[in-house]
């Protein structure tokens, strides 16, 4: 998507050579013209698909996957991270690991949100090793749920989670692909 990448180019902070900072426009601050071009986008990547349902992660992934769901006419739901009392204990469960804080964070999703007769569009701003969305896959496997497609805003191809997914059978559609950060500068895929 040559906007994206435009405004990843123009805004993105580069972080080492393995971090591309865009929270002041996709996941702190956020820029909802893009968003609905984001959103917009995947509804055309999916629009074959028989989906009826989001899903994502707290908490980047939620106003994408809000805007998204507007082009999909179906609702969204998220993984809420660590223990919450007030979901109760009647949850589908799981554990992912995150590349950014390194740290391993207990996931959850109410039994009421998913069920087998869902067909889901995950949903989420970045992807590297892939723990968020293995997950996610986790508890919609769970629910016995289908899972139709995987959208990520941003993918590192120069980590393992596209590749693994993609031989994993799933249709991941990643809206800029950066397939490495050599010397400051962002090179797409």
């Amino acid at each position: 998507m040559q906007l994206l990448e435009e405004r990843i180019r123009r805004d993105g902070e580069i972080i080492g050579n393995d971090i591309v900072k865009v929270d002041m426009f996709l996941n702190h601050q956020i820029d909802v013209d893009l968003l609905c071009e984001i959103g917009k986008e995947f509804k055309r990547l999916f629009a074959g698909k028989n989906i009826n349902k989001i899903v994502t992660i707290e908490a980047s992934g939620i106003g994408i996957a809000c805007i998204a769901a507007q082009y999909f006419s179906v609702p969204v739901v998220f993984a809420k991270k660590g223990i919450h009392r007030n979901v109760g204990n009647d949850i589908y469960e799981g554990e992912v690991f995150s590349f950014t804080k390194g740290i391993t964070t207990k996931i959850g999703i109410s039994k009421k949100y998913l069920n087998p007769e869902d067909h889901i569009l995950i949903i989420d701003d970045f992807l590297a090793n892939g723990g968020a969305v293995k997950g996610l896959i986790g508890l919609i496997e769970q629910a016995g749920a289908h899972v139709e497609g995987i959208g990520i805003v941003i993918e590192k191809g120069f980590q393992s989670g596209g590749k693994e997914l993609r031989d994993m059978g799933y249709q991941l559609e990643s809206l800029a692909i950066i397939n490495s950060i050599d010397d400051g500068k962002i090179v797409f895929g």
